[in-house]
């Protein structure tokens, strides 16, 4: 691995990158000089190895004079948690704990109403329950309170027959893997499943609530929204029928109701926010610890520290839902939990699956290439599934690696 300290416009890359990941660096760099970047994080790894490690920028994207990114600078990812918060459910599964051809009501009874009877664990995993949006939204306060909204789930009619159809859940997927694990486990928090059963036996900087003593140290970056740069002369540029801004900017559609779930939007620079447990939305991580987890997923065969077997992994990345997305209009395909590689969200290649942040982070794998990769960001542009700075970095490391 060889150390950097590149300057791009008065911003400092450092870190290290192995020999021959030259190109991802230099995509990174990039970032800062053409994409509108002003603080991140990237990590690489490959069979384990971490092969790409770098970091710069500021940690307030609104304070130009804010601390310098650090290697150890962690940041809210958005819906990049729910790459992590999926990974339970599976392990439950793995464990005999949870059954993911099972009724969701055989763990959670409240839920058997309104025509709920009949969806699936799996059908959760999938974006496939018909529950995008809450009948009433919630406000930030309310959203905090543990249970408030997964009872308003139980009570609630789908948008559709479960299982017929998908649609992105942005926020309620959270919720209901939230109380799902809470059942399946015999009561305890899907957050702190999993920093008992994966962050902390890994070691990862990558928690679902965070904890008092690492808030306190000072070492997570504040998120701010930003434009992006205008598209370069010749950057391709595709539109839809009807995008998902478009859909967005409808107070009645399915989308506005969906991503609207908490009115008004919370800040998710406030320390109380951070420290919820919302597995759909605020999960912190440093950029290594994403990939890591990514990592772990694939894991050398029989290494200690592989998380799933080879018939989870198969499981976890298997095509449940593909086609027209009710809420994100476009066409997007799931797997139980993890979004996987197509149009709306590129990753390195056909098999690979993970889930991005709507604003620019990133995280997933590639079992045939043996990849994790994670991207986080404070500087939260205007993209939900497709941000050019992860895909830019993308490109590079396919041109490596593929």
């Amino acid at each position: 691995m060889r150390p950097h300290g590149d300057r791009s416009e008065g911003i400092v890359v450092h870190g290290t990158v192995a020999d021959g990941y030259e190109p991802v660096r230099d995509a990174f760099i990039r970032n800062f000089e053409q994409r509108g970047e002003q603080g991140a994080a990237l990590a690489v790894h490959r069979d384990g190895r971490k092969v790409v490690d770098l970091w710069g920028g500021s940690t307030d994207p609104a304070d130009p004079d804010a601390a310098r990114w650090s290697e150890d600078t962690a940041v809210v990812i958005r819906s990049a948690t729910k790459g992590a918060a999926a990974a339970v459910p599976h392990l439950l599964h793995q464990r005999g704990q949870l059954d993911l051809d099972a009724p969701v009501g055989s763990y959670w009874p409240e839920f058997k109403t309104a025509g709920k009877e009949r969806i699936l664990v799996r059908h959760l995993l999938a974006h496939r329950a018909g529950l995008p949006a809450l009948e009433v939204p919630l406000t930030p306060e309310e959203v905090l309170e543990p249970g408030r909204a997964a009872r308003a789930l139980a009570a609630q009619t789908p948008e559709w027959q479960p299982g017929t159809a998908h649609g992105y859940h942005p926020h309620t997927f959270g919720w209901l893997l939230g109380e799902l694990v809470v059942r399946a486990s015999g009561g305890r928090s899907l957050g702190r499943w999993f920093a008992d059963e994966v962050a902390a036996p890994l070691g990862l900087d990558l928690w679902i609530g965070l904890p008092d003593e690492i808030a306190a140290d000072g070492r997570v970056a504040r998120v701010a929204a930003r434009e992006a740069p205008a598209p370069q002369p010749g950057a391709l540029r595709t539109r839809p029928k009807r995008s998902v801004t478009e859909a967005y900017a409808d107070p009645g559609s399915l989308t506005r109701r969906a991503f609207g779930a908490v009115v008004p939007k919370p800040d998710e620079n406030d320390p109380a926010y951070r420290a919820a447990e919302l597995p759909a939305a605020n999960g912190i991580a440093t950029a290594r610890s994403l990939s890591a987890f990514y990592a772990a997923l694939l894991g050398p065969l029989g290494a200690a520290r592989r998380l799933f077997t080879p018939a989870t992994l198969t499981q976890a990345r298997s095509l449940e839902s593909d086609g027209a997305d009710r809420v994100l209009i476009v066409g997007t395909r799931f797997g139980l939990g993890y979004m996987l590689h197509g149009s709306a969200c590129p990753l390195l290649g056909p098999g690979s699956f993970g889930h991005p942040g709507r604003g620019g982070s990133l995280g997933f794998a590639d079992p045939e290439t043996g990849v994790s990769f994670g991207y986080v960001t404070g500087a939260l542009h205007r993209s939900v599934t497709s941000d050019p700075r992860p895909q830019a970095v993308i490109r590079a490391l396919r041109s490596v690696v593929c």
